[in-house]
């Protein structure tokens, strides 16, 4: 077979030897038809002719490559295909693309239209502006205060046309000139003078180039030109660069080294032309379109249909990336390095960058044989991934191909390396892996994991169905017994002292007692609280692990209890949780955890807590298999292997370290809605900014031109007179603020990128003036409104409290006259409950004198009676007459009247008023029946009978107008 020397050197297609026989003559064929044919539609036809022939021996070739970054026309919004790139100071990028000059800041990309809607074929950075060529037209850009890049046209200011239909290929910039090149002429313009110089050619120039500030041009048909003092001189009139296209041409000593599309690479030294015939010989087959000698003097070569090609400092090949293992695109039209050392590639469809010195490499298996890697190790020089394919294997050295082992097709859960042996857990059962031969133990299906029985010869390994010990044979090991008992099934299980802990997602963490011949489970007994998605188990230096979402807990034999370790636990939050999986590394000497948005080594520090190395890769850009996550240790310097969805990363975590960066605002909107376009009410972001209070509505745009592809800036923002507490961190690099009151605020934003902050904090400041009728004179005018209204309110409520003081005071006047009345009234009471009963007292010292007047005549007349009848009569008649006058009626009456008006000084007035027809007697009759006195007591009152008196009350009766039912004495009484 045929394989050019590069092949063979390489060692690249080895695998091919150990395919079938009927299989080695047509993928030798594809090999060498791949690699000699010059168009693009029969390699590539033929090249998938040769990858589905190989797919079912499931062959992959295999090399680990720095990260590519693709970006398709879909995310910058352009056309597809890319002409050339060239970078700021500030670390922008530009493009030319078939739709125009495309800007990437390293958060987003910005689209600028040629002036006059061509293809921009050429772009080329210059100090503060960005010179561009197209179709009959080329000039420069320059960014405005607001961010967006304006366009002056130079080729206006020319004095005589362009030519019909002419392009502006190339630009570059030696001292104050400027040297635009297309196929026909080549202008050189001079920046402080603002004049033309127009080299003319009658051949089609192809390309112009710079080295060592000069300028070299190529002729088709007459050969290498140099521009010297304006005028061109012919350097290389040999056939091959009559014939042949330069791609470029590089500084080599003291000659100059000259690379052609088709023939390769070519030594100019003092006069004498000499090919370069080994790597020649390596890239015989290749069509190379675009190339560029690297800063540490390394090549980059941009193929026409088979991706990049790299050469080292010697010109030996390293690697390709190409459309199978990184790229969108095998056609590289152009390829710039920039301030970091990531190569940009110009594709035929879409923008690449590489991370040449990333301390990740990548294995990525596009084409889908391998499949995603659920467990990786390395034993006696080789590599293996266990898939949910099948398990591959290829030489640790070198860029072998993966091979599958026959007969392991099918899942491959683990992969471990117990007493010099590897063992593999498939679907189907263990495996015993030697070399690339599977030897199968036999026994049930399905072993998620194995482990050794310390102190014993003997396995403990995992299965669907619950566990089981294995124990030597004679060629290996045979399943010893199960352990009875114990049904569930088993993925992530640990050994304690005499104890035996299983894992099981969705019930708990199983505590075995085992007897000491591992036979049977005495006892089991599950903690239902530990318990979640994705967790797992792992000894770690002799110390049983449990991780959940909720942390990582230790298991303490003293409390019989898992208990939770407070610093493993803040490896992750519950928000930052993908999985519990524990990876072991050197046995049980350190263990790598995986969250959302980053990876972390835990390994032993001279304190007794575990020291924590984060690693802060993302799990969209580390594309984990979220719960088969495995990594393990390659043996050399810090390497790791990380195992992916696609393949697996190697990571250098020695060389893990980010540079000083900063971040930067971009472009800040006024005025508009968060679905206006950000290129809508621009403002100056170098200065502060007065706005309206209509103009409250702001997006602002930041970034941080730094490329990786494995860390991704985060960003941080605050807006102080807002609110003054930092944000989440997020991706999105833009924030829209709306309806912001009046006030005077500071936008404040920070970057991260892999765990570490930005150097600087951008800002920008701002006033919102409040609405007119807020301004500072109807401020004041308010100020006297208020005072004018307030002193009028005043006014009213003075006069309101005063009347109301007034009726108050009026108030209290009243209250003291009704006290004053109440007083009255009450000393009247009094005074007329005095005369009450002063008038009892009397009218009963009247009744009683009465009374007694009454005897008093009673004993008078019965005296005068005896006397009356006594014999001496006239010594008598003296005596009876003093009788006589102290029984004068009228006398007692007068008496008795005057006694009783002081007694009861209105009564007989009120009687005469009700009743003026009573006669002086009827006022006698009424004035003792007032003092209650009987009939029997008012007759010798009245010197008549008691029978006389009834007669009068009776007539006093009628002219009193009392029926009969009317007590004549009580009538009296109430007067």
């Amino acid at each position: 077979m045929v394989r050019n020397g590069f092949c063979e050197n390489k060692e690249w297609f080895w695998w091919v030897d150990k395919l079938p026989k009927a299989v080695q003559q047509v993928a030798n064929y594809c090999i060498l038809d791949a690699l000699v044919d010059h168009t693009m539609r029969t390699n590539v036809l033929r090249t998938v002719f040769c990858w589905f022939l190989l797919l079912p021996f499931g062959v992959v070739v295999a090399q680990e490559l720095p990260p590519v970054q693709n970006f398709t026309p879909l995310d910058y919004k352009g056309g597809n295909q890319n002409w050339g790139m060239d970078q700021t100071p500030e670390k922008l990028m530009y493009v030319a693309n078939n739709l125009g000059l495309l800007e990437f800041n390293g958060a987003a990309w910005t689209l600028y239209p040629s002036p006059n809607e061509t293809i921009v074929r050429s772009v080329r950075v210059i100090e503060d502006k960005i010179f561009t060529g197209c179709y009959r037209e080329f000039g420069y850009w320059q960014p405005g205060v607001e961010g967006v890049l304006s366009y002056t046209s130079l080729s206006a200011q020319l004095k005589e046309p362009l030519l019909e239909d002419e392009e502006f290929w190339n630009i570059v910039g030696i001292g104050d000139n400027i040297i635009f090149q297309s196929l026909s002429r080549i202008y050189i313009y001079n920046q402080s003078g603002g004049s033309f110089n127009i080299i003319e050619s009658d051949e089609t120039i192809v390309k112009m180039f710079e080295v060592d500030d000069r300028i070299y041009f190529q002729r088709i048909n007459q050969g290498v030109f140099v521009i010297e003092d304006g005028r061109t001189r012919l350097l290389l009139a040999d056939g091959i660069f009559q014939t042949d296209e330069l791609v470029n041409i590089f500084a080599s000593g003291d000659g100059i080294t000259l690379l052609t599309r088709n023939n390769g690479f070519f030594q100019y030294r003092q006069g004498e032309v000499e090919p370069l015939e080994d790597v020649n010989s390596l890239l015989a087959g290749y069509t190379v379109y675009s190339a560029l000698q690297l800063e540490e003097g390394s090549f980059a070569l941009g193929t026409i249909s088979n991706g990049m090609i790299f050469l080292n400092q010697n010109m030996e090949w390293e690697y390709q990336i190409n459309q199978n293992n990184g790229l969108t695109n095998n056609t590289v039209l152009a390829i710039f390095e920039d301030q970091d050392n990531n190569l940009w590639l110009g594709l035929d469809y879409g923008v690449s960058y590489i991370n040449q010195f990333s301390p990740f490499k990548e294995f990525e298996d596009q084409v889908g044989v391998i499949g995603s890697v659920y467990a990786a190790a390395i034993h006696d020089g080789n590599l293996y991934l266990g898939t949910n394919q099948g398990l591959f294997f290829k030489p640790m050295e070198g860029v072998d191909a993966f091979m599958m082992i026959p007969g392991t097709k099918g899942q491959v859960w683990s992969l471990k390396v117990l007493r010099g042996e590897l063992f593999g857990g498939h679907h189907n059962g263990t495996l015993i892996i030697r070399g690339n031969r599977a030897i199968p133990v036999g026994g049930p299906q399905g072993t998620w994991d194995i482990k050794a029985l310390e102190g014993t010869d003997y396995l403990l390994q995992g299965n669907y169905d619950g566990l089981y010990v294995l124990e030597p044979a004679a060629d290996g090991l045979v399943i010893r017994n199960k352990l009875s008992g114990f049904q569930n099934s088993s993925r992530h299980f640990e050994m304690g002292e005499g104890k035996v802990f299983v894992n099981h997602e969705y019930k708990g963490v199983f505590t075995l007692a085992v007897d000491d011949a591992f036979t049977q489970v005495e006892q089991v007994s599950i903690d239902t609280l530990l318990k979640g998605t994705n967790s797992s188990l792992a000894k770690y230096k002799g110390e049983v692990l449990y991780a959940c979402k909720n942390g990582v807990y230790t298991y303490q034999d003293e409390q019989s209890a898992f208990v939770r370790n407070s610093t493993l636990s803040t490896i992750y939050t519950e928000a930052d949780y993908v999985s519990g999986k524990m990876a072991l590394v050197n046995d049980d000497s350190k263990f790598w955890m995986f969250s959302r948005e980053e990876i972390v080594l835990v390994t032993s520090s001279i304190t007794a807590e575990p020291s924590l190395k984060r690693v802060p890769i993302s799990l969209n850009v580390r594309k984990d298999v979220i719960e088969y996550e495995t990594i393990i240790d390659m043996g050399r310097n810090g390497d790791y292997i990380l195992g992916t969805s696609s393949g697996y990363i190697v990571l250098d975590v020695s060389e893990i370290e980010v540079a000083d960066f900063q971040v930067n605002l971009s472009k800040i909107s006024k005025g508009i809605n968060q679905y206006h376009s950000a290129t809508q009410n621009l403002i100056d972001k170098s200065v502060a900014g007065d706005f309206t209070h209509q103009e409250n509505n702001f997006r602002i745009h930041f970034y941080t031109p730094e490329y990786y592809k494995f860390f991704t800036p985060t960003y941080q923002y605050q807006l102080s007179g807002f609110y003054d507490v930092w944000s989440d961190w997020t991706t999105e690099s833009s924030v829209f603020f709306e309806n912001l009151p009046p006030g005077d605020y500071t936008f404040n934003v920070r970057s991260q990128i892999g765990g570490k902050l930005s150097e600087n904090i951008a800002t920008y400041s701002f006033s919102i003036a409040p609405p007119w009728y807020f301004s500072t004179l109807m401020i004041a005018v308010y100020v006297v409104l208020f005072i004018a209204i307030s002193f009028g309110i005043h006014s009213l409520y003075r006069k309101y409290y005063r009347n109301q003081q007034q009726k108050l005071i009026l108030a209290n006047q009243r209250e003291l006259e009704l006290t004053k009345i109440q007083s009255e009234k009450e000393l009247i009471r009094v005074k007329n409950e005095q005369l009450q009963k002063e008038f009892k007292d009397k009218s009963k010292e009247l009744a009683a004198s009465t009374l007694n007047l009454v005897k008093k005549n009673e004993l008078l007349r019965e005296i005068k009676e005896q006397l009356i009848h006594a014999e001496n009569q006239k010594n008598l008649a003296p005596v009876v007459s003093i009788i006589d006058e102290n029984l004068n009626e009228q006398g007692n009456w007068e008496m008795f009247k005057e006694a009783f008006d002081n007694a009861d000084t209105e009564f007989f007035k009120k009687l005469n008023e009700l009743h003026p027809n009573l006669s002086p007697n009827d006022l006698k009759l009424c004035a003792y029946l007032r003092l209650n006195l009987s009939s029997k007591e008012i007759a010798p009152l009245l010197n008549i009978s008691p029978r006389s008196v009834e007669i009068k009350r009776y007539r006093l009766r009628k002219k009193l107008n009392l029926t009969n039912d009317d007590n004549l004495t009580n009538y009296i009484i109430n007067i």
